[in-house]
């Protein structure tokens, strides 16, 4: 349980805030923002509350990136520790939904980067990604997300996938909304040209 793992969010900014004594956690039903700023003042209950509420999105999303569910699943957890120890950097632009997106494409991006070093150092992997291995004309649509570049993959995932909205996923993913654009257009014709068929979502 994520609950078990978390440590003060301020614990590693150098002291420069210190949660507050006897924060009161707001209601089930409360709206992000004041569970964000109770979280902020140090209540663990109202972020655990963002968890519950987000973390289906989060999982969704890293599931689609990485085409693995294990995968997907040690990275959210990452990204909820990571989103934890570091509050204090969130700062009211974005959507809660839409931050925590963001923390774990990056927590993405840096796994498939140890994996890559990690592969080369035990010279485990030396054939290119696209080997030329048939493809199962039945595989899903999570396993042929995976037939797309990592960025246009991201972005169809959250489009498509997770009812992102076109500047929602050109703010998680760090890209111009043009790009958002392109990706997910190029990314859903591509799929359905793979599948042979039609898919209105992913």
């Amino acid at each position: 349980m994520i609950g078990s793992l978390l440590r003060s969010p301020f614990a590693q900014t150098g002291g420069k805030r210190a949660p507050q004594v006897g924060v009161i956690c707001p209601s089930l039903a409360a709206p992000d923002v004041e569970l964000m700023d109770a979280a902020r003042q140090g209540s663990k209950a109202a972020f655990e509350r963002l968890v519950a509420r987000h973390q289906q999105a989060v999982r969704s999303f890293l599931r689609r990136a990485c085409g693995s569910a294990a995968d997907a699943d040690d990275i959210a957890q990452d990204t909820f520790l990571a989103a934890w120890s570091g509050l204090w950097r969130y700062r009211g632009g974005a959507s809660v939904r839409s931050w925590l997106c963001g923390i774990a494409w990056r927590k993405h991006l840096d796994f498939q980067r140890s994996r890559r070093r990690s592969a080369a150092r035990e010279a485990a992997q030396t054939a290119p990604d696209n080997d030329g291995e048939p493809i199962d004309a039945r595989m899903d649509l999570t396993a042929a997300l995976m037939i797309l570049p990592p960025d246009q993959r991201a972005a169809v995932a959250l489009c498509l996938g997770a009812d992102f909205s076109h500047a929602e996923a050109a703010e998680v993913l760090g890209l111009p909304l043009g790009t958002i654009k392109s990706h997910v257009t190029r990314g859903r014709a591509r799929l359905t040209e793979h599948l042979g068929g039609s898919h209105d979502g992913v």
